[in-house]
């Protein structure tokens, strides 16, 4: 129908103000409440990551100087297993080994998800930054504003909107 279209498929985003079921705001802020961390399996499922800042950038680059008609994958080549990513939130939250609790793993479940992003990159993008950086960011992020995940976590924003707008 001639409509101007660019289609994006991203890798694994993070970052502030992502719903704490997610991999890394869930560890984050089990860690920071002193509840053990859900590790599925042995942890050696991969997935590349992006800080949601690149990720919002990339999409700005794409609308600027992408083609239309084109598909972008948005990545960074930042491949981590689980238990990198668990290693990494026990240092910066300055905890130990004993706060995993390992469960077993979903049927199905997918050992790896990437992207190939030459064509975003051949644009011109690149993460501005680093994963430690991007990483530190989130922890900081999530130890400062407890007052927007708690509610999120304990169920009280649901009893909330079901209050303000009934049952769905």
């Amino acid at each position: 129908y001639g409509l101007p279209a660019i289609i994006t498929h991203s890798c694994n985003n993070f970052g502030p103000h992502q719903y704490p079921e997610k991999l890394i705001p869930l560890f984050v802020t089990n860690l920071v409440e002193n509840i053990k961390i859900p590790v599925y399996g042995k942890g050696l499922n991969v997935r590349e990551w992006i800080y949601v800042e690149d990720h919002s950038r990339a999409i700005d680059k794409i609308l600027h100087k992408g083609k239309d008609g084109e598909i972008y994958n948005i990545g960074t080549g930042w491949e981590k297993t689980n238990m990198e990513i668990t290693r990494m939130l026990l240092k910066l939250l300055k905890k130990g080994g004993k706060v995993i609790k390992y469960v077993k793993d979903r049927p199905g479940h997918d050992w790896r998800y990437s992207v190939d992003s030459r064509k975003l990159r051949r644009l011109g993008w690149k993460p501005d930054f680093t994963f430690a950086e991007a990483m530190q960011l989130t922890v900081s992020w999530y130890k400062h504003n407890h007052k927007w995940w708690r509610p999120l976590k304990s169920g009280e924003y649901l009893k909330y909107y079901k209050k303000q707008y009934g049952k769905r």
